[in-house]
């Protein structure tokens, strides 16, 4: 085949072809040559040579035909295009000319014009019918530019509105394919913002209105749907659907501040944001404060149902704030005591529930109150907390424990009052960072600052007043337990033996009892304090164990053997006093280390001891009754030389 085409030239002539065919067939010259003329060889080539023609000429008649149909296909479709230009044009000057007469129209009389202004009216009406039906095609095919044309055409007629929201509508399908149509909606305005400007000539306005489609038909729905539901039935998922809504929904409007929606979008978007959430935000706080009160009750009733413990009544009104004053003032134990069994009824798990549930309840006040309602809701929150931490809570175990206490002559009496307080301590600390932490930036520019650090002030007064009062008398405890240890341990041959000279202990048993009591009952004071209070306390209950055990010695006589023992066991008394490590409580105990040295110091030597830094200054009567102390006192030796 290829041989065949190369004996074709232009322009054709079939002698000449045939000639050139002749020549290059072997046997097919007439003129001599190395072979001699062959007939029957030269018809075999033409015999060959016509088939191939034959399959040449089929060949390029199938690609003749194909290119034929091509040719008619692109005919049809440029015919198609320029038929729809032609058409679209028609319309373009048939909405121009229709728009003409339907402004003419409407200044003619209807008495006279009335067939006339009915048929514009219609022909009006279908043609804008049409455009609204080719931008809703248009749109759907994906044709912008189309689309641009026909809403241009559009702009004029009455049905632009229409126009618009067959876009809106056509925007829409297909959008919400996700689980988050929060999200679904945040990626369609983001879409149709780069699109609306390539079609419409008011772009800004498109898009506020597909917003506006969004939150008053999409969202509101899908909210109440969400709310209505739980709204009655589950105050608790209610509460968190409704914060966790109304957070994605703003979260959703700060996301749409970004586009172009006209002059004030943020009020724009604030009120469609509003018409969400009205019916449900007008009653907001009345359902949190009710919800927060059940909870909180729930809480504690759960707590004291798994300790089997009937809260006892606390009274109020004058008979028991008539007894508290006399508390206060007497430290007297108002009614029998009751066995606490070492419960402290303060539950470190019941505070942090209870402040996690108002820390929740200040997050949703924050977020759903209106910003002059702020302060106020949140200081509704705060008289919650304060019912049922403070006071249920707190102050309950308070009085529990204050009831609790012994009377200061029990013996082996166990004082768990300084675990109350220990517990109470931690609290209060939990209580003031969620007090600084999450009500102050809530009420920190508003009147309701002062009110809030008033009630703050006056509970925290209430409480340190009855912890004093506790810690006041468990300190009395304490002495009364060293009084028993000293009166069931101390024996008056202790400090004057029969026999002077066979004395082998170092201190007494009493002295060695009292001393390991006040070391533990310090180690529990430093335990359940801390600050300047181990320190109040420290030396409040010092100088109690100084007054006790200079009384304690008055109440014997000493010879010089039991004054050196004496001696002895102040010694240890002083080391217990360091433990203290209170400068006051350790020179009291110095000092009556001093005065017990009057007990053995030589006759001849008392006024020279008397004189001493550490007695110079004290009252003569005190040393004189130490000196009296002494079994040799009556000897007029002795009276002679301290007289």
């Amino acid at each position: 085949m290829a041989t065949t085409a190369e004996l074709f030239e232009e322009p054709f002539v079939a002698d000449e072809y045939i000639e050139r065919l002749v020549w290059r067939t072997p046997g097919g010259g007439s003129r001599g040559g190395p072979e001699a003329f062959d007939p029957k060889r030269l018809l075999e080539e033409f015999v060959n040579h016509i088939q191939e023609l034959q399959i040449m000429d089929e060949r390029i008649q199938r690609k003749v035909e194909k290119l034929e149909q091509q040719c008619q296909k692109e005919a049809k479709e440029f015919a198609k295009k320029v038929q729809e230009l032609q058409k679209s044009n028609q319309i373009k000057e048939a909405a121009d000319i229709i728009q003409k007469l339907h402004l003419i129209a409407q200044e003619l009389p209807f008495d006279r014009f009335s067939e006339v202004k009915s048929k514009i009216a219609s022909k009006y009406h279908d043609l804008e019918c049409q455009l609204i039906q080719e931008f809703t095609s248009a749109q759907r095919r994906g044709e912008i530019s189309r689309m641009r044309e026909v809403a241009a055409v559009l702009l004029h007629f009455k049905g632009y509105s229409h126009c618009v929201d067959v876009y809106i509508k056509q925007c829409q399908e297909g959008a919400y394919l996700r689980n988050d149509i929060f999200e679904d909606a945040a990626i369609l305005c983001q879409r149709v913002n780069k699109q609306v400007g390539d079609i419409f000539s008011n772009p800004e306005t498109v898009l506020a209105k597909l917003i506006q489609n969004v939150f008053e038909i999409k969202l509101q729905s899908f909210v109440k749907d969400q709310l209505e539901e739980c709204r009655k039935s589950d105050a608790e998922q209610y509460l968190k659907n409704l914060y966790d809504l109304y957070t994605r929904t703003t979260n959703l409007s700060s996301k749409l501040m970004e586009f172009n929606l006209g002059t004030d979008k943020q009020t724009f978007l604030s009120k469609l944001i509003k018409s969400i959430f009205i019916s449900y935000l007008e009653n907001y706080i009345e359902v949190e404060t009710g919800y927060l009160k059940s909870r909180s009750a729930m809480i504690l009733q759960r707590y004291y149902d798994s300790k089997n413990h009937q809260k006892r009544s606390i009274g109020t009104g004058g008979i028991q704030d008539l007894k508290e004053r006399i508390r206060q003032r007497t430290n007297l134990p108002l009614g029998p005591s009751i066995d606490t069994h070492g419960e402290t009824f303060l539950s470190q798990e019941v505070v942090v529930n209870l402040l996690q549930e108002t820390k929740q309840a200040f997050e949703r006040c924050h977020r759903l109150s209106d910003p002059s309602d702020l302060p106020r809701n949140a200081f509704r929150i705060f008289t919650i907390l304060v019912e049922f931490l403070c006071i249920e809570h707190i102050d309950y175990a308070l009085e529990t424990g204050l009831a609790g206490i012994p009377s200061s002559d029990s013996r082996n009496a166990n004082l768990y009052f300084l675990d109350v307080v220990q517990q109470a301590n931690t609290i209060f600390h939990l209580f003031d960072k969620q007090f600084n932490d999450h009500l102050m930036p809530l009420i920190s520019s508003s009147p309701k600052l002062s009110e809030c650090l008033q009630k703050k002030k006056e509970i925290i007064e209430q409480m340190e007043m009855k912890l004093d009062t506790g810690i006041d008398r468990t300190l009395n405890c304490m002495i009364g337990q060293m009084k028993h240890i000293l009166a069931a341990e101390q024996k008056k041959t202790d400090f004057k033996p029969e026999d002077e000279n066979n004395v082998l202990i170092q201190y007494t048993n009493a002295c060695v009892k009292v001393c390991a009591y006040v070391r533990k009952q310090v180690e529990k004071i430093k335990n359940s304090m801390d600050g300047k209070n181990v320190d109040t306390v420290l030396m409040e209950l010092g100088v109690r164990f100084h007054r006790l055990t200079y009384e304690h010695l008055q109440q014997y006589s000493y010879s010089c053997m039991g004054g050196m023992l004496a001696i002895c066991d102040v010694a240890e008394y002083r080391k217990c006093a360091k433990d203290f490590k209170i400068p006051l409580v350790l020179q009291l105990f110095d000092t009556l280390h001093a005065l017990c040295n009057l007990l053995v110091v030589a006759p001849d030597n008392l006024k020279q001891v008397c004189s001493g830094e550490q007695l110079a200054n004290l009252d003569k009567n005190i040393l004189h009754s130490f000196v009296q102390l002494r079994a040799d006192y009556r000897s007029a030796r002795l009276a002679r030389h301290f007289s």
